[in-house]
């Protein structure tokens, strides 16, 4: 069952509440991953475009409401893990995870190997995938382990 929806009385108090509780150490998944949050995601997570073009300028209560899902997903073990498009490649990439929660909820990650051979991931960002839901769905499940290769590939060029 996810968080209630949190409700504070403005932008300021969502981008303390989110450094507080997200950027001040890693968030834990359910396998053992520790997440990392930067600060300057707070504006692509929690602000929408008004107009083409992509640039985000205007805060989503609605989607600031839901910051505690993103742990949530983080943590769920029934959550469903797909893996993220990469636009820039035109494929999906096995080193990024989308995870959906709550109907059409999406948390996305992007996972790194640290020098030890161990991952770690960054928060990329978070939303309603309200329109995009379908080819989430559809995109190809996450596997830990194709990470994994996906990542000693990368490593050793």
């Amino acid at each position: 069952m996810p968080p209630d929806l949190l409700q504070l009385s403005s932008e300021a108090h969502y981008k303390a509440y989110f450094e507080a509780k997200y950027c001040s150490g890693p968030i834990m998944t359910f396998d053992g991953i520790p997440v990392f949050f930067s600060k300057s995601k707070f504006g692509h997570a929690f602000f929408e475009s008004t107009r083409r073009g992509g640039v985000k300028d205007l805060f989503s209560t609605a989607r600031a409401e839901r910051m505690n899902w993103i742990e949530y997903a983080l943590q769920e073990v029934t959550a469903t893990r797909h893996q993220g498009w990469n636009s820039q490649e035109r494929k999906y990439d096995p080193t990024r995870q989308v995870t959906v929660v709550v109907g059409d909820f999406v948390v996305i990650i992007r996972m790194i190997m640290k020098r030890d051979g161990s991952l770690k991931a960054e928060f990329v960002t978070c939303y309603q995938a309200d329109n995009s839901i379908g080819k989430i769905r559809m995109s190809p499940l996450w596997d830990l382990n194709r990470c994994r290769s996906e990542l000693s590939k990368k490593k050793g060029r």
